[in-house]
């Protein structure tokens, strides 16, 4: 869904935003148990899914079971758009209405591997979250984990919902990092249909690839 979205849509699961799962509501309960403020709520959760999963650009998954945030609780390295699943689902659970929104981004710090598999330094629909706090909409995105960002010298991203958290322009040394080019729209449930067929048209099959396929060597990411 694009355009105006309503916050009692964002409250309801979906299809692959499942928080009504058990495995969801548990997750969600034991980080913000006992926290009553929204915005704390939102932190807390917005954190713990930035780090559970670490980033893994590699990852991407052609099968759809693969993208239910109930798959992706312990599901291990993952790419940005199963984490933002995965929070927004969360945030469902805990009461704060979430919704997807996805960006094409350039980004300036790719690795050489990546690059080369990739035939260009954009990242097309990458995922991020909203959450609707005090009549307004705001972003953030929890694809870098901290180990992650100390390797790229960046610090990582907070949020709490009020303000964007999106990620960083510029590195720790001042050098370009990401750059925003095209918004996507946000969404009620993930548009897979959409993702897959933007990402093949784009990449072609090597960055789509099943859940047993070997991923490559690549130590920037850790993999």
């Amino acid at each position: 869904m694009r355009g105006e979205l309503d916050p009692r849509e964002a409250l309801a699961p979906s299809r692959f935003v499942n928080s009504d799962h058990p495995d969801v509501r548990d997750f969600a309960t034991s980080v913000v148990r006992g926290v009553q403020d929204p915005r704390e709520r939102i932190g807390r959760l917005f954190a713990v899914v930035r780090d559970r999963l670490r980033y893994d650009p590699y990852s991407v998954s052609a099968d759809p079971p693969d993208y239910l945030a109930s798959a992706i609780i312990d599901g291990g390295p993952t790419w940005c758009v199963p984490k933002a699943v995965l929070l927004t689902a969360s945030l469902r659970a805990a009461g704060i209405p979430a919704v997807l929104g996805f960006s094409d981004v350039r980004n300036h710090l790719n690795s050489a591997a990546l690059l080369e598999l990739m035939g260009t330094d954009l990242f097309v629909f990458h995922g991020w979250s909203a959450v609707y706090v005090d009549g307004q909409w705001r972003k953030g995105s929890p694809a870098f984990n901290s180990e992650l960002c100390r390797r790229f010298g960046v610090p990582p991203l907070e949020f709490d919902g009020s303000r964007d958290a999106l990620l960083h322009a510029a590195d720790g040394a001042g050098r370009r990092h990401m750059e925003y080019v095209r918004e996507r729209g946000m969404f009620v449930d993930l548009p897979f249909d959409e993702l897959m067929a933007t990402l093949l048209d784009t990449y072609g099959p090597a960055m789509v690839r099943g859940s047993n396929m070997p991923r490559p060597e690549d130590p920037r990411f850790g993999t």
